[in-house]
């Protein structure tokens, strides 16, 4: 074949393959728009139904899909974000078949980056406007905002304990609000409190499915769900376990103890009172039924337990408001009768 006929070949091969990854892209970025947001497993709680018998006695509960694929793309943000990367030629194969995975659907690798970008924001206390959120994230992708944003409120709550919410609807305004009312000793610091928030959440909500009292066993039977493992540091985690039989316990989230006569030695976890104070069954019970798509009263047992907690905070709220207003009153009339005595000449 002739010179001139190889090189126009050539160039006519090159302009098809140019043709079919366009092709490509756009098939790609109509499937993602078509695409449902990542659903969650129908039977929640895995073996858990609505006929499970009371608080106590059921088996252990089963995280959905939908947390795992949540941890997965923070980790796949943490390791696409850290100057440190994974520690381990196997665990940088495995992170990288991860974001690999999700930057196949053009959406999805929107949504890493408005999470990475959101983190950002929150740890240097920066308001978040959507305009930012499309100018420096979404960018072309500006139609599929709506989709964008609820796959990464998903995965903000289930990966890290807070809720992504628009606080002012007119100029577009959104915040990032922990699960957890810090009313005791204060909040952690940003950079520590939104990863150790979505452990409490998971370690929490197995402790009252549990009887609220979970054995140490089954929060890592949970936790191994959704590849994070005690003795395997995690890219966002860190320690695991140091963080919670450690600094959550330090911090009275979690109460940590030996099973009694327990030979060899066995630990249980309970509530701390922290917890107490800064979140309730109610929230818990909630934080779980998201995850599996439901509500909190398709687990009619754990649901029940949670309204009598609900009446039970409402009536020492307003016993506490009862003293208080008690002793203001006991104060008022004190210092009234002070001042109505005759001043000494």
């Amino acid at each position: 074949m002739p010179r001139g006929q190889k090189s126009k070949l050539r160039a006519r091969e090159k302009r098809d393959k140019a043709r079919g990854e366009t092709q490509g892209l756009g098939g790609a970025q109509a499937s993602a728009a078509a695409e449902e947001p990542p659903s969650f497993t129908s039977n929640p709680l895995g073996d858990i139904n609505q006929n499970s018998p009371a608080p106590g006695t059921p088996s252990t509960p089963k995280v959905p899909q939908g947390v795992h694929s949540a941890t997965t793309t923070s980790a796949a943000i943490s390791c696409t974000n850290s100057a440190e990367g994974a520690n381990s030629q196997d665990e940088s194969s495995e992170f990288s078949q991860v974001a690999e995975t999700l930057y196949k659907d053009p959406l999805n690798k929107k949504v890493v980056l408005l999470v990475q970008f959101l983190l950002q924001k929150y740890q240097k206390r920066e308001p978040i406007t959507k305009a930012d959120m499309l100018k420096f994230v979404i960018k072309k992708y500006k139609h599929h905002f709506n989709e964008i944003l609820k796959r990464t409120s998903e995965h903000m709550e289930l990966a890290f304990g807070v809720d992504l919410k628009e606080v002012d609807p007119i100029r577009h305004y959104y915040a990032l609000v922990s699960k957890l009312d810090f009313s005791m000793d204060g909040p952690l610091s940003d950079e520590e409190n939104m990863p150790k928030t979505g452990l409490l959440m998971i370690t929490l909500g197995v402790v009252f499915m549990r009887g609220n009292c979970a054995p140490e066993e089954e929060i890592w039977e949970v936790l191994n769900m959704m590849g994070v493992y005690a003795e395997k540091k995690h890219l966002i985690y860190g320690d695991p376990k140091k963080v919670i039989t450690e600094d959550l316990v330090q911090l009275k989230y979690l109460e940590y103890r030996q099973v009694l006569n327990s030979d060899p030695p066995r630990y249980e976890f309970l509530w701390g009172p922290r917890a107490h104070a800064e979140t309730s069954k109610m929230k818990v019970l909630e934080f779980w039924a998201k995850i599996h798509d439901t509500v909190p009263r398709a687990f009619p047992s754990w649901y029940e337990e949670a309204v009598r907690d609900e009446e039970e905070r409402a009536q020492a709220r307003m016993a506490a408001r009862a003293r208080t207003a008690a002793m203001a009153s006991a104060r008022f009339r004190a210092m009234s009768s002070t001042l109505s005595r005759p001043s000494e000449v």
